[in-house]
C-alpha cells in the first residue's frame, strides 16, 4: 500500500498491536505518531522503529481525558499539518486487579467502557472536524472477536468490544457524507500484554488451566480454537489496517473485519 505523505495517529501505540500497526503503516510510507498514556513506553517504542529508519515519533495521550485528546490532536496538526489516519487501539481488559476478581466488579465495567468505548468516541469526535474540513479521512477501531460473542470470564470486556463494533457503524454512517471511512478490526488471539492478562484470569477461572503459564494458556487456546492452528500477530492486524486506510479500500466503510485464523466466520 502506498501511504506516502499520510499522517497517522495510533492510540495505545506503546506495545502489542499498537507498535505493530505503527511499524506497518510507516513501512508503507506514512508518518506515524504512537500515542499512549505511558509516555516513556511510547518513546521507547518510537525509538525502536526509528532505529529501523522508519518515520515514527510519539506523543502522550490519555483517552479518558477529553482535554488530553484535544491537545494531542492540535499538536499533531501543528507539527505535521494534517491527520489522515487514526487507529483507535487503546484498550484494557478491566480495572487493575481484574484478573482475580470474580465476578467482574463495578470498577471493571466502568474502567473498561471509559477507555474501550468512550475513549474511541472521544478520539473520533476530536479528529472529525479536521477530517470533515479537508473532506477525507480514514479511521480504524480495534474491536475484538470477543465482541462477536459474549464470554463468561470477562463479560465487561466482550460487551465493550461489541459496543465498538456498533459505534463504528454509527460513525461510518455519520461521516460518510464527508468522504471519511470508518471501519473496525476484530483481532483473534494476539499475544500482547492485554492477552497475557486474559491468560492470567483464565488460570484463576478454569481449574484445568491453573498449572499453566499465561503463555501456555494462550497456546492451548490456539490449538483448540483456531482452525488455521496459528496465532495472529500485530503485523497481521497492521497489514489489514494498512489496506483499510489505503485508496484501495475507498468503498469499504462500516465494516468489522475478523483477523482471527478462522475463529469467527461471517
Amino acid at each position: 500500500m502506498d501511504l506516502s505523505h499520510k499522517v497517522a495517529i495510533v492510540t495505545g501505540g506503546a506495545s502489542g498491536i499498537g507498535i505493530g500497526t505503527g511499524k506497518t503503516l510507516a513501512e508503507n510510507g506514512a508518518s506515524v505518531i504512537l500515542c499512549d498514556r505511558n509516555e516513556s513506553l511510547a518513546q521507547d517504542a518510537a525509538t525502536i522503529l526509528q532505529n529501523e529508519n522508519l518515520p515514527v515519533t510519539s506523543m502522550h495521550v490519555d483517552v479518558k481525558n477529553q482535554s488530553s485528546i484535544t491537545e494531542t490532536v492540535e499538536q499533531v496538526i501543528k507539527e505535521f499539518g494534517t491527520i489522515d489516519i487514526v487507529v483507535n487501539n487503546a484498550g484494557v481488559p478491566g480495572a487493575p486487579g481484574w484478573e482475580k476478581a470474580f465476578p467482574a466488579r463495578q470498577e471493571d465495567w466502568d474502567f473498561t467502557f471509559e477507555i474501550n468505548v468512550r475513549g474511541v468516541a472521544l478520539v473520533i469526535e476530536a479528529v472529525a472536524p479536521h477530517m470533515i474540513e479537508k473532506k477525507s479521512g480514514k479511521i480504524v477501531n480495534i474491536a475484538s472477536v470477543a465482541g462477536r460473542q459474549g464470554h463468561p470470564n470477562f463479560p465487561h470486556y466482550s460487551t465493550s468490544k461489541a459496543a465498538v463494533i456498533n459505534l463504528t457503524q454509527a460513525y461510518a454512517l455519520g461521516l460518510a457524507p464527508h468522504n471519511i471511512n470508518v471501519n473496525a478490526i476484530c483481532p483473534g488471539l494476539v499475544w500482547t500484554p492485554l492477552w497475557e492478562s486474559i491468560g492470567l484470569r483464565a488460570k484463576t477461572a478454569e481449574s484445568q488451566m491453573s498449572e499453566l503459564s499465561a503463555r501456555e494458556v494462550f497456546d492451548t487456546r490456539i490449538e483448540a480454537l483456531i482452525p488455521l492452528k496459528r496465532e495472529q500477530t500485530p503485523q497481521d492486524i497492521g497489514n489489514t489496517i494498512a489496506f483499510l486506510v489505503s485508496d484501495r479500500a475507498r468503498n469499504i466503510t462500516g465494516q468489522a473485519i475478523n483477523v482471527d485464523g478462522g475463529l469467527r466466520m461471517n
